[in-house]
């Protein structure tokens, strides 16, 4: 997809309760469970949740991982974006999980995005140039013990100026030809 298709959404500006309440009806999430339960109103801090029930369990009682690493997977891009503007283009670059013990009960994550991480990406992007940080998060149970930690990282690039383009000038209108004049004919008797 081009960098100039980016979402339907990018520059719509969302309050964070109206961002929450629509991607808590988002179907991937309805469907595996995950609620989003606070956002930041500079979006800098996004916490979600993900509850053990019958459709998210793994074979063995757990929590599956699969829904565990969906519960991660689009918010530090979204929290860099608003951020950083609609000018910008992020994206998911790559992600990887690390199971670290059996998440036996509700799970938990903290997003955290630095104003540091976004001014070294406005730094970073100057002139065109992409950046790729990562980021790492924790997925904690009820108790606070790591269950699992996500690395996302990301693609971002400044969009490039478009020039606007030169207005025409106002079409000028055709002449006219001149009125003809209606000859009387004399009579004929």
């Amino acid at each position: 997809m081009s960098s100039t298709r980016q979402g339907l959404l990018r520059d719509v500006k969302l309050p964070p309760g109206v961002f929450r309440r629509g991607i808590n009806l988002w179907p991937p999430f309805l469907g595996a469970g995950v609620r989003v339960t606070r956002v930041a109103g500079d979006y800098r801090e996004i916490d979600v949740t993900l509850k053990l029930g019958l459709l998210n369990r793994n074979y063995f009682g757990t929590q599956f991982g699969g829904s565990m690493f969906a519960m991660t997977d689009p918010f530090f891009a979204l929290m860099m974006l608003r951020n950083l503007g609609p000018e910008y283009v992020v994206w998911d670059r790559a992600g990887a999980i690390r199971y670290l013990k059996p998440g036996r009960g509700d799970v938990y994550a903290r997003f955290r995005l630095a104003a540091a991480a976004v001014a070294r990406a406005r730094a970073a992007t100057t002139r065109g140039r992409k950046h790729e940080p990562t980021f790492t998060v924790a997925i904690v149970d009820g108790d606070g013990a790591t269950i699992a930690e996500v690395d996302k990282t990301l693609y971002v690039r400044r969009r490039p100026e478009t020039p606007k383009p030169a207005r025409k000038p106002a079409p000028k209108a055709a002449p006219q030809a001149p009125a003809k004049s209606a000859s009387r004919r004399p009579a004929q008797a």
